[in-house]
């Protein structure tokens, strides 16, 4: 039996730990310290059709990764695993322009022949969207695909590693290499998958590679209402600002997009309640709403805002992934599912060279 250390339980870790402890040939233990990750602080959108980034690279994986979660949702519906984390109940994308609207829609359109998930899509009135979302204002149409969905990723990582079944150990850990084998906190392991966000130099800069990635703080803030949220669809305003409803009158505001700001946790108040008075513009039923809570988690980007994952470079034991960004919560589960693969020596349908770890992770001369 082969023993795997995955470093970071985030979106990829809690993913490569499900799918590689489906396997009996590895025994799995997971290091995640608890501190700042992304995904505790994700309240996701999967809805990549309509995003204009000319990288296509990067689109089709996030294409793919929605597609993905279909795929995820059945394996842990078949392992007897609710899967709540996830609602499909569709996206309204809100553009200050009515011209640009009708260009989401055509783009949106054409993508519907590689990507049928998309579902049905429309151009709405405001009372047409009413009937989806009750008291929305502040735009005359809106863009409507019944494809989009909503994630919560705390749940989503939660639901992995009990399925998983991994030991999973709350500490901080460093990476060691010691008579050419891998140690992680004084134990040996014949594989090791860093997935630790915007920690991943801080693993590697002691064994002499430098990582191209910096920290993006993010926040959002949770409401209590005593709506019936459970079937609106997640609204996505021009800017930083989206309104994701959940079950039971939970509505997740944010989150913001903080460059420059270190590894900081601390909440911002004053820059959520400016979201928040942008948000009561769309939706001023929220200023009857209590809020429960606020997050804060750091993403990790690298300086072209592309992802990669693959082999570290001089080191054949050792796995990464990084660079994900704001998407991660789309591209995360196929990305951990992929190094999952490359562990036993599989394939997926994402080609690693496309998005190469040695154009982020050098070693140093």
């Amino acid at each position: 039996m082969k023993k795997v250390a995955i470093i970071g339980a985030g979106i990829v870790g809690s993913t490569v730990a499900y799918y590689l402890s489906k396997n009996p040939a590895y025994q799995v233990t997971v290091f995640d310290h608890g501190i700042g990750q992304a995904t505790k602080a994700a309240a996701g959108i999967i809805s990549p059709w309509f995003s204009k980034r000319r990288n296509k690279i990067w689109y089709r994986m996030a294409r793919l990764g929605a597609d993905f979660y279909l795929d995820l949702v059945a394996d842990l519906q078949k392992d007897g695993f609710a899967t709540d984390f996830y609602q499909q109940t569709g996206v309204f994308v809100l553009k200050k322009k009515e011209e640009s609207l009708e260009i989401l829609y055509d783009l949106a359109d054409q993508r519907r022949k590689e990507s049928p998930l998309i579902g049905d899509l429309r151009l709405l009135s405001r009372a047409e969207a009413a009937e989806y979302f009750p008291r929305l204002q502040g735009f005359d149409r809106l863009l409507y695909a019944s494809g989009g969905a909503r994630v919560e990723g705390s749940l989503l990582t939660q639901t992995l590693l009990v399925a998983s079944g991994a030991e999973v150990l709350q500490k901080k850990v460093s990476l060691d290499i010691r008579d050419d084998a891998f140690w992680v906190d004084s134990c040996y392991f014949d594989q090791v998958i860093l997935a630790t966000g915007a920690w991943l130099p801080e693993l590697l800069s002691p064994l002499g590679y430098q990582v191209d990635i910096r920290p993006q703080k993010g926040q959002l803030r949770d409401y209590q209402t005593a709506l019936v949220t459970d079937d609106y669809p997640v609204v996505m305003p021009e800017g930083e600002l989206d309104i994701i409803p959940f079950q039971n009158g939970k509505i997740s505001m944010g989150a913001t997009h903080e460059n420059e700001m270190g590894y900081g946790l601390g909440v911002d108040q004053g820059l959520l309640d400016k979201m928040e008075q942008e948000a009561l513009y769309y939706f001023p039923s929220l200023s009857q709403a209590k809020v429960v809570s606020e997050r804060v988690g750091i993403r990790g980007y690298t300086s072209d805002f592309s992802p990669f994952f693959g082999q570290v470079p001089n080191l054949p034991q050792v796995l990464a992934a990084g660079g994900l960004g704001s998407s991660g919560l789309t591209t995360g589960p196929l990305i951990g599912y992929h190094l999952a693969q490359m562990v036993q020596g599989k394939s997926g349908s994402l080609n690693p060279t496309d998005y190469p770890i040695e154009r982020y992770i050098k070693k140093e001369k």
